[in-house]
Parts: structure tokens; C-alpha cells; sequence
């Protein structure tokens, strides 16, 4: 158990994530508790912070420093100043250094806008954020290719569309986003279609005299529809917006054993450009435990079956850290990816989310370890160069594995535009669907809001008024 005690609400929650960045598996309380591992005290006030971190095997140590006229550079001293008592004690160092958050290239991807040079940006990083010399170069790196992509784009005139499909084929252990088994919802689907495009209707005719630049089709697993309901929606799609200005239509096919021939051939007909196919691992030990009720093989016809369709951009999904694979587990992956050769890699680093069965069920994988290390993230880089790739987006999740990030790479035109888009918050993403949130961006005003829908299937459908009239009353007083 660690205490930690604080006078202002202000900063309390960097006191709590940079104590938890290098303490993921103890509690952290601010109630009081006997024999505490450590005692964090920090005050503030108009003139000084002052800090203390005590425990009963520790040597203490304490700070104190001026509040600077800068809230945000007084936040980050306090940080700096917990991250070098906490390395200390721990002998840790922390790749993104000081960085919690989930985007952490705003920061040189602003840099680079302003026409602020590589060394000043880099000196930056490391000096304010403690950021080590390896993340400094790749966000630097990400932030440059970033800043190509988004200067092509009319943020204010146009916008993304999101649309939620919540059903997979099973539910994977890793997941905690919105799914329902398409098995038990299949009687279902064209009423949440019926539902879906009822909300759709509505941000079209809200939306009239705007042009979409890219619109993605996530999940879930798309592909759980059947060719029909593919033409369904995308009829209906191309029946409501104008795709004159689109630079990036996507469908997460995902999963393997929910695509076939037909349906790849309905997405192509419509013209949609990008899919994912996403092995998360080529390891069939780990497929198996996962739940993800594929093979390998499966993985690698189904990615042949697109290109034969005519698909020339197609992603990858893997993930690092997944229970039991080590080193050569990853090597393999890669290996095998690289044989056939996607125009779009996305390494995530393993994400344990409270809704997630492996969160909530960690007692029967106690026994596997999660292991993820730098050795092994910079072999997925070195794999990505092979490929031809460079790094366009990036972003970083509580609780991941090693504290590390997750990275998109991509052959040269080839970078997504929604990836790019959700993570740096450049410009509106309408939703739609069960579970699906609406990110408002006002550029002027420095403010992002977001509108969330339901995420139970049922409730969509019969909540779906309640959806639009969400909407209309935010943009109404908006």
C-alpha cells in the first residue's frame, strides 16, 4: 500500500500516475493506513511546492521548488521531482519519462508546426519530460510525418465519419471494447442497421454542405455482416454523403475466420480502399489461448484472398506482450508478416483493461508471463525498416505492458488518415453506433467534447432517438 497525502486537487492526480508509472501493482491511497510501503507528502501553495516520500526501509527524501508564473510548468517540476526519487528508489528508468498521457506527440507535433528545429525539440523532450534519446527520435519521427499528412486536410470545412459495428465472432481475451458475439445477435443485426442508419440520416442532414475526408468502419468486427447487410449499409451511405473530397475509406475486416470472397468483393465494389486484417499474433498457441477461434494458415489465405480481390492497402495488427510469448514468439510474427508483406504494420503493446477478461479472470493466466521489453520493441522497428515502413502515429495506453506504446508504421502513401486524425484531435469525428463517441474539436477555443452513445446493442436500438436528440441538443448549444 502507498499513502500519499496532498493539499490541492490541482495536481493530485500527476502525484497519483507518476507514482502508479513506477508502482503498476500496488494500491495507492489517500486514506489513512498502517505500515504503508511509502508516505507521499506534497503542499502547495501561492509561493511553494514542497514534497516528501517517506517509507519504513527507505531513506527519505524531499523537494521544494518556487511555483513558476506557468501552471503546466509547475506541474512538470512536480513530476520531474517524484520521477527522480521513484527512479532512485526502484533503480526504474521509464521510456516516455515524465509522460503519462495517451498522446504524447502533441507535444513535438506542436514543435514542429511552429517551425521550432529537430535538436531544440529532442532537447526539449529530454529536459522537461525526461523522455529517454530513443522515444524523443521516434516521436520526432511520427510528429514530422504527421505534420505532412495533416497539411493536406480542411479541418474546418471537413470532418471524419465513424460507424460502430459491436459483433465478433467471439469475444478475445485482451478486449474490452464494445462486442457482442455474433452467434447469440445474429437475429438482431438488421435492426441495429435499421437503428444505425436512422442516426446517420441525422448527422447527414446536420452535417449537408460538408465533405468527409476519411470515414472508418470499426468494432467489434465489421465483417460478422453478411454481404447483404454490407450492401445495405453502403448503399445507404453513398446514399447521404458526398465523397468527392474522401481521401480514406476503411474497413477493420479484422478477424480472419469472419471473411470471405463475397464479402471482400462488396467492400471493393463500393470502393473502399483500406482493410485491416489483423493476426495480433502468427503463433497458434497463443490464437488458442487468446480465444480467437483461427488459424494461422486462415490468417495468411484470407490476407492472399484480399489481394486477389484487388486490395493494395492493407494493415496489420499485432500485439506484444501477449501471455506466454517471449522474444522469438514476436520474431516469428514478424517473420511471418513480413512474408506477406502489408502496406500498414500497427504494433500494440499489450493494453490490460479492467473490462477485459484477462483483467477480470487474471487468476487462471497467473501463470503465464506478459513480457515485453525494449530489446523487443525495437526488433518491431527494425522489422517495419525491412518492410519498408516508417513510423505516422502513435499513442500510449494505461497499464501497458513494459510502458510502452503503440505504433502504427506504413509504406510510403500508405499512412492512415483517421489514425492520424482520433490521436492528435485536429478535427471533428462524428459516430455512430452502439458504444460509438463523437469527438467535437473548436480549434479556436483549444476545447475538444465528446458525445458518447450507449454501448448495449438492445438499448441502441430502442435508445436511438435518445442518441440523436443527445447530438442535436449539443450542437444546438454548441
Amino acid at each position: 500500500m502507498i499513502f500519499f497525502s496532498i493539499n490541492t486537487k490541482d495536481y493530485e492526480n500527476d502525484v497519483r500516475v507518476m507514482t502508479q508509472a513506477f508502482y503498476p501493482d500496488t494500491k495507492i491511497t489517500t486514506e489513512n493506513c498502517d505500515n504503508p510501503e511509502l508516505s507521499i507528502a506534497v503542499f502547495v501553495d501561492d509561493r511553494k511546492v514542497k514534497g516528501s516520500v517517506t517509507g519504513a526501509d527507505i531513506t527519505g527524501a524531499s523537494f521544494e521548488y518556487d511555483v513558476y508564473e506557468d501552471k503546466k510548468r509547475t506541474r512538470n517540476r512536480l513530476k520531474r521531482e517524484l520521477y527522480g526519487i521513484y527512479s532512485s528508489l526502484t533503480g526504474k528508468s521509464l521510456p516516455w519519462g515524465t509522460l503519462t498521457g495517451i498522446r504524447p506527440v502533441k507535444i513535438p507535433l506542436a514543435m514542429v508546426e511552429e517551425g521550432v528545429d529537430d535538436k531544440t525539440i529532442i532537447r526539449h523532450l529530454e529536459e522537461e519530460y525526461l523522455v529517454n534519446e530513443k522515444k524523443s527520435l521516434l516521436s520526432l519521427e511520427v510528429a514530422a510525418n504527421e505534420n505532412e499528412l495533416l497539411k493536406t486536410l480542411d479541418y474546418k470545412n471537413g470532418y471524419s465519419l465513424y460507424i460502430g459495428i459491436p459483433f465478433c465472432p467471439t469475444t478475445c481475451l485482451y478486449c474490452s471494447f464494445t462486442s457482442y458475439p455474433i452467434s447469440m445477435w445474429k437475429d438482431k443485426v438488421d435492426s441495429y442497421l435499421d437503428a444505425l442508419f436512422k442516426e446517420l440520416k441525422y448527422l447527414s442532414e446536420h452535417l449537408r454542405g460538408r465533405k468527409p475526408d476519411s470515414i472508418y468502419i470499426g468494432g467489434g468486427t465489421p465483417t460478422t455482416l453478411l454481404p447483404y447487410q454490407f450492401e445495405r449499409l453502403f448503399d445507404f451511405l453513398e446514399s447521404c454523403f458526398d465523397y468527392s473530397s474522401l481521401k480514406e475509406f476503411t474497413v477493420e475486416a479484422g478477424r480472419p475466420d469472419s471473411i470471405d470472397r463475397d464479402k471482400l468483393e462488396v467492400i471493393k465494389k463500393h470502393g473502399i480502399g483500406r482493410i485491416s486484417i489483423n493476426p495480433q499474433t502468427m503463433n497458434q498457441k497463443t490464437l488458442d489461448l487468446i480465444g480467437r477461434r483461427h488459424t494461422v494458415e486462415q490468417i495468411c489465405d484470407t490476407f492472399k484472398m484480399a489481394r486477389d480481390c484487388g486490395f493494395d492497402n492493407i494493415n496489420m495488427d499485432m500485439i506484444v506482450g501477449l501471455p506466454g510469448e517471449d522474444k522469438e514468439d514476436v520474431r516469428n510474427t514478424l517473420e511471418q508478416i513480413m512474408k506477406l508483406s502489408p502496406d500498414n504494420l500497427t504494433v500494440h503493446s499489450l493494453a490490460i483493461k479492467r473490462a477485459a477478461r484477462l483483467n477480470y479472470m487474471k487468476e487462471a493466466y497467473a501463470d503465464y508471463r506478459i513480457d515485453n521489453t525494449d530489446e523487443i520493441i525495437t526488433m518491431t522497428k527494425e522489422y517495419a525498416d525491412m518492410m519498408g515502413m516508417t513510423p505516422y502515429y502513435l499513442y500510449r495506453q494505461k497499464n501497458m505492458a513494459g510502458n510502452f506504446e503503440n505504433v502504427g508504421y506504413a509504406k510510403e502513401g500508405r499512412k492512415g488518415v483517421y489514425n492520424i486524425l482520433i490521436m492528435e484531435e485536429k478535427q471533428s469525428i462524428y459516430a455512430a453506433g452502439a458504444g460509438a463517441q463523437s469527438k467535437i474539436v473548436f480549434p479556436d477555443e483549444n476545447r475538444v467534447e465528446r458525445i458518447e452513445n450507449v454501448k448495449d446493442v438492445s438499448n441502441y436500438i430502442e435508445r436511438v432517438d435518445e442518441m440523436i436528440e443527445r447530438k442535436r441538443s449539443f450542437f444546438n448549444e454548441n
